[in-house]
């Protein structure tokens, strides 16, 4: 009976691997393809800059919210935000065989859908740079610039699917953070993994177990996102 689960979870790891694999590829290309041309560069920076601005100054609530003000600033940074993924992504790539092993089913799918969700990001960030650009607006990005490019986009499922992969890695961050040996283990790997160039993936996962260990239940805040992107998503779609 032991062996047949141990079985079980080696397969259910390979398959999350293999999407792990896809995504870290897929957000690859899309950074590769946005970093080549310095113009580039500086508008798909230019429109996380300004989306980052309307996240934060949707959630004041949240930011100002003494339990809940480091899981928005996580979220903002290391999830939704402006920030550059690209170490962190190359650091997952190269040890990912060693992943696989090493971590726990939900470790391995919390890297799973934080890279999941930067894929889609950056995927729907290069779209809108297009549509911006069409309007004449990329470098002046305002609220019906934006609304306007966001419905030329479209892609509902895909927006819709941002938005459940906010939740679903909150979700995981708050399992994981549940767990009494990772704090341990945390500690243990950040020398090791510092030296061995895998500091940015290090800080990252812990930043997002110290972030939800220290706020506990996560389902307010993680409703409170999801209702409010989708009622925006929702108002930018409308005609």
């Amino acid at each position: 009976m032991i062996d047949e689960r141990h079985e079980e979870q080696q397969e259910e790891k390979a398959v999350v691997a293999a999407r792990l694999e896809r995504d870290l590829k897929m957000a690859a290309g899309l950074r590769r393809n946005a970093l080549a041309d310095p113009i580039r560069a500086a508008e798909r920076i230019g429109l996380r800059a300004w989306q980052a601005n309307r996240l934060a100054g949707t959630y004041p609530e949240l930011l100002n919210n003494p339990l809940y003000g480091p899981a928005a600033t996580f979220f903002l940074s290391d999830l939704y935000g402006p920030k550059d993924f690209s170490a962190r992504d190359a650091e997952i790539e190269r040890i990912l065989p060693m992943l696989t092993k090493a971590l726990p089913l939900s470790g391995l799918n919390t890297l799973a859908l934080a890279i999941e969700l930067d894929a889609l990001s950056e995927d729907l960030d290069a779209r809108m740079v297009d549509a911006l650009k069409q309007q004449g607006k990329i470098s002046a990005i305002d609220a019906d610039s934006y609304a306007q490019a966001y419905r030329s986009v479209g892609r509902r499922a895909a927006r819709l699917r941002q938005i459940q992969l906010i939740v679903d890695t909150g979700e995981a961050l708050e399992t994981l953070a549940r767990k009494p040996w990772v704090a341990g283990a945390l500690t243990l790997m950040k020398g090791p993994a510092h030296l061995a160039g895998l500091g940015e993936l290090h800080e990252f996962l812990e930043r997002g177990f110290t972030t939800f260990k220290r706020m506990g239940k996560a389902a307010k805040f993680l409703e409170r996102i999801e209702t409010e992107e989708t009622a925006q998503m929702q108002r930018w779609l409308a005609a």
